[in-house]
């Protein structure tokens, strides 16, 4: 996800997706058009007439438990009861899409110049500025762990106001009710390592306060590790190769998700449990700077993992309801149907096909793009629920 401030997020995001997209020779990108600019926020559903459902998918859709790795709702200040006309995700446009279970992640630092290419974590921090504009507490100012705490109190204050709606979902236990009960489980994902403040003891506040996925970075290298997008394009740090077997051993779920190629190869190496990637796409399709290549991609798979398909220009190329279906069908080929999930990046300063209220229609696509039915109910959602049943602490 992109969190820039207002026009330079769009002009930005635009500029980045233009030049990566200029620089491809992958076949998604060499026929992607001129993309409609983000709104202001970053978060755009593009117009388009309601796309067909068949009667199939129909009645296939309403036997599935949607399920989507990371979407970054939390950040946005929207009712997430109410039904809202932007941006991508609220607990109404939810229950629509027949969503069982959602990932929920957390964004805490945004450093200048945020790209896909090299991104600084000395940059002047954005989102200083956006927290003290939306009347954070001052606790949030200054600490990345504080926001993080904020951010999970969101959901969880969304939960109560919810009336048994949203459930945030803490253990296999927890996850169990939420689909006996039919609310939406709700699971808080930290989107990068660093608000843990290079301290393991933080780990025990983080998982206290409900978090059970845990990304190793986000745009910039932090004391975990190197990012895809940063500087160093390093591996783990020494903090690093700490961080994971104790996050392991509470039964946090480890997010590869923006960690650099290196990262990836050394939490694999060291990782005693499957790890996920909640949102990408898949270099062999949309070549971008955004995308890792497929041979890692494959050692994910290869180690149990499950990686989420995204919806946005940088992970597809084009954001079209034709080009994620091709990504998907891609992964699965590449991945085994057992290995692909949905991993939207909603409300993550992105421009999308689709919001969540239209999920059907994605099923419908993936039909008709010759996937199986069995296939299609595992990307959709049964992989992810399965997956969080199976690694989810206990109780």
């Amino acid at each position: 996800m992109m969190h820039l401030p207002g026009a330079a997020r769009v002009g930005a995001m635009s500029l980045l997706i233009a030049a990566a997209l200029a620089a491809s020779s992958s076949p998604a990108a060499a026929q992607a058009p001129q993309v409609q600019a983000p709104t202001a926020d970053g978060n755009a559903v593009i117009p388009h007439a309601p796309y067909p459902v068949s009667a199939r998918a129909k009645a296939l859709h309403a036997t599935i438990p949607v399920a989507d790795l990371h979407a970054d709702a939390l950040l946005s200040n929207r009712d997430l009861l109410q039904r809202g006309t932007h941006g991508h995700v609220d607990i109404p446009r939810l229950q629509e899409g027949g969503f069982a279970l959602q990932g929920f992640s957390v964004v805490t630092k945004s450093p200048r110049g945020t790209n896909y290419v090299q991104t600084s974590a000395d940059a002047p921090d954005d989102m200083t500025d956006r927290i003290k504009r939306d009347g954070w507490p001052p606790r949030t100012w200054n600490s990345i762990l504080q926001r993080a705490l904020y951010l999970a109190d969101r959901l969880k204050d969304l939960e109560k106001r919810s009336h048994g709606a949203v459930r945030v979902v803490r253990s296999k236990a927890d996850l169990r009710k939420a689909r006996q009960d039919r609310a939406i489980a709700g699971i808080l994902l930290s989107e990068g390592a660093h608000p843990l403040e290079g301290k393991l003891e933080n780990i025990q506040v983080m998982y206290d306060a409900g978090f059970r996925i845990l990304g190793l970075t986000h745009f910039f290298d932090n004391e975990v590790g190197g990012s895809l997008h940063g500087v160093s394009q390093s591996g783990l740090t020494p903090f690093g190769r700490q961080v994971i077997p104790q996050a392991e051993a509470k039964g946090i779920i480890i997010d590869v998700a923006h960690a650099s190629e290196a990262t990836v190869r050394d939490t694999l190496a060291i990782a005693k449990r499957p790890v996920i990637l909640s949102h990408t796409g898949v270099k062999g399709y949309c070549d971008t700077p955004r995308n890792i290549s497929d041979a890692t991609m494959k050692a994910i798979a290869d180690h149990g993992g499950l990686v989420g398909i995204g919806y946005w220009d940088a992970a597809v190329c084009k954001p079209t309801m034709k080009n994620v279906t091709e990504a998907i069908v891609y992964a699965v080929k590449l991945l085994g149907p057992e290995h692909v999930a949905l991993g939207s990046d909603f409300d993550g300063g992105t421009v999308t096909p689709f919001d969540a209220s239209e999920m059907p229609a994605l099923t419908s696509a993936l039909l008709d793009a010759g996937l199986d039915e069995k296939t299609v109910r595992l990307v959709m959602g049964e992989n992810a629920i399965r997956f969080f049943s199976t690694y989810l602490p206990d109780r």
